[in-house]
């Protein structure tokens, strides 16, 4: 078997956070005061690039920061966590991306984003990572990049008999040639839908939206249901694996949290069903504390958290 370099490479997004709480989302033409501001280091890659790391996966990031106060406090995030940064880049022209997020006291969000450096990351720069591709354990891939930089690291990781764990955030149509190559496809109720024409509502209609998608290729899916837990479609059928109650207090990073857990989890050769657990623990507690990366729990929070409640 070949040496792996890391268990997991991250080619993703970085997003610094600015979020606002507030009372209630406004109104359209309506002002209302706000109830605190902070800046979070964030974004979809970046955020499942920590919860790997946390929970104690050897695990390498790749994609494009901008040259600026944003980008330089991503690096010492990165260094922080012992995540390798050697193959993020910084883009002299574009900024790093942003995230400007409203919550309110439901811990409800609303999120636009904007890319910059991110989609500066392109296939020539992507082409000279291919060996650190062949020698990942996984790669892990979402939508906050040019989405041709995404088709070719899944064409990449294919070639090298690389598994690939695709979280298709933020929703968008994919092609069934790409999507034939993934091995873990990861979407929530929304992407389920986008991508198999299906309205997912429960647990049952998630099943039918996973098998549509396992129709085109696709080895495993893993529908995500929010606090209801995880829908799993692998070789061996389907299967509802329950959440963990909480009360939720910010949801920015479940979704990555719950995405650094599952592929750590397979490459660590758990069934489909133990990492959906698993990763079900962990978006659970991401989802008690406010921020995305300073939300992110640790292993032995989590392994504390599974013991409570078996």
């Amino acid at each position: 078997m070949k040496e792996r370099q890391q268990e997991i490479l991250v080619i993703g997004s970085f997003m610094m956070d600015l979020v606002v709480r507030t009372p209630r989302v406004p109104e359209e033409g309506e002002t209302i005061i706000g109830l605190s501001f902070n800046r979070f280091p964030g974004g979809k890659g970046a955020n499942q690039a920590v919860a790997a790391a946390r929970l104690g996966g050897k695990v390498a990031m790749a994609g494009k920061l901008g040259e600026d106060g944003f980008g330089d406090a991503f690096l010492s995030v990165l260094e922080e966590e012992s995540i390798d940064s050697a193959y993020v880049l910084r883009d002299v022209e574009a900024a790093t991306g942003i995230g400007s997020i409203t919550l309110d006291e439901a811990g409800n969000n609303r999120i636009i984003v904007v890319p910059g450096a991110n989609m500066n990351y392109n296939l020539g720069e992507l082409g000279e990572i291919e060996d650190v591709i062949a020698q990942s354990g996984i790669v892990m891939l979402q939508l906050e990049m040019n989405l041709d930089v995404v088709c070719e690291a899944v064409n990449l990781a294919h070639k090298h008999q690389v598994p690939v764990l695709l979280n298709p955030a933020p929703a968008q149509k994919l092609p069934d040639e790409m999507l034939a190559k993934v091995t873990y496809l990861t979407p929530n109720e929304t992407e389920a839908k986008i991508l198999s024409g299906i309205d997912v509502v429960d647990a049952k209609t998630a099943g039918k939206a996973a098998q549509a998608l396992q129709a085109k290729g696709i080895k495993n899916v893993v529908v995500t249901l929010g606090d209801k837990g995880a829908l799993v479609a692998g070789e061996t059928g389907t299967e509802y694996v329950p959440g963990f109650p909480v009360q939720a207090v910010d949801t920015v990073a479940a979704g990555d949290a719950f995405n650094g857990a599952l592929a750590l989890a397979v490459v660590r050769g758990q069934s489909l069903a133990e990492a959906a657990r698993f990763a079900n623990a962990v978006g659970a507690l991401a989802v008690t504390r406010p921020g995305a990366i300073p939300s992110l729990p640790t292993r032995s929070e989590v392994d504390q958290f599974m013991l409570g409640r078996k």
